[in-house]
């Protein structure tokens, strides 16, 4: 069944059931139980960004030990070890029949494979802080997608806030004399393409959600994630001759010990960010991005004693006042969003 034949089935089903009558308090009582799951996503959106942000440091540490690519490999094999071992002992239930696996399957494409071999190979052609400039315009990209593909509805103001959380990140990075160096144009094309590709993996998100779980959608990411930069790795030491640079940062138990909660850290995350966006827009999801600029930021002061100048609070009160005020006018627009059925209804399983 397609995603748009189960919404009209769903409509359909609520149209023919007879109405009930409900008292006040049941109405109150309703109205309570559901706006719980939103208070939720909210909560786990802000989480996930913290985590993210605080991640960076771990993902410094492993560098010293092994490439990125090796590093994104052993990452995501720790993040399916732990995910795997509950699914197989029935902890957690997986049930992928009669869905359309290929909606999951262009999903795990955009996100995390096709975001991360292209993130990881133009950070070879640009700089880091190119990669940070780009990566602040996501919240657009995604806003412009969901707007196209999903008809998400946003107000003026609400795009407004979007921007100001762009320039939030701009802004630092403009102040630290960070900028566009024309001759690293191929890295910064392919950062472009990842940028967009995650827009789209949220966009896509919202329409999988309503037929997968936050679970099934988590393992199927990060188990494709697994294979494809297994592969990547392996060829690329096969082609070289260094298979024994592979293997060799798993002697350093700082190395294994970092990757294991970095495995904890994507796991956790896919989830978050897979519930999150069952729950609520993606143009509003997006923008919580921006906040792990601000949480690597307050890591960094903290745990490598980094400076923290007055651009970086500007930019950080830039940032947090577009997350809230994307969020917070969006309780007090008068439309309501249609459910994300459209332009995927053709995928079948």
């Amino acid at each position: 069944m397609t995603i748009r034949g189960l919404h009209e089935s769903r409509n359909s089903a609520q149209r023919g059931a007879p109405a009930s009558p409900a008292s006040a308090d049941d109405r109150t009582a309703a109205r309570t139980a559901s706006s719980r799951p939103l208070k939720l996503a909210y909560v786990l959106a802000v989480v996930n960004a913290i985590v993210i942000g605080v991640s960076f440091l771990l993902v410094k540490l492993t560098l010293a030990y092994a490439d990125p690519i090796d590093t994104l490999t052993y990452r995501f094999a720790a993040a399916f070890l732990l995910l795997g071992v509950p699914a197989a002992c029935g902890i957690v239930k997986l049930n992928y029949r009669d869905k359309p696996f290929a909606l999951l399957l262009l999903l795990a494409s955009l996100y995390p494979v096709g975001y991360f071999l292209l993130q990881t190979t133009g950070l070879q052609y640009a700089t880091s802080a190119e990669g940070g400039i780009i990566s602040a315009f996501t919240p657009i990209a995604t806003m412009v997608l969901a707007s196209f593909f999903l008809k998400e509805q946003t107000t003026l103001l609400q795009k407004l806030f979007i921007v100001l959380s762009t320039l939030g990140v701009l802004f630092i990075f403009a102040m630290k004399g960070s900028g566009i160096n024309m001759s690293t144009l191929t890295g910064m094309a392919l950062l472009l393409v990842a940028c967009v590709l995650f827009a789209a993996y949220s966009v896509l998100a919202r329409a999988v959600t309503r037929r997968f779980s936050p679970a099934e959608i988590s393992c199927f990411m990060v188990g494709a994630a697994f294979v494809s930069m297994l592969l990547v790795s392996l060829t690329a030491h096969s082609a070289a001759g260094t298979l024994d640079a592979f293997v060799a940062p798993l002697a350093n138990g700082v190395f294994v010990a970092v990757i294991v909660s970095l495995g904890v850290v994507q796991c956790a995350t896919a989830f978050m960010a897979n519930y999150v966006l069952s729950r609520i827009e993606a143009s509003k999801m997006s923008v919580f991005a921006n906040l792990s600029t601000v949480v690597s930021i307050a890591a960094g002061a903290i745990f490598l004693q980094e400076a923290v100048t007055w651009y970086h609070l500007a930019g950080s009160a830039l940032i947090i006042a577009g997350v809230i005020g994307t969020n917070v006018s969006a309780k007090r627009a008068l439309s309501v969003q249609p459910q994300p059925q459209e332009t995927f209804a053709n995928a079948r399983s």
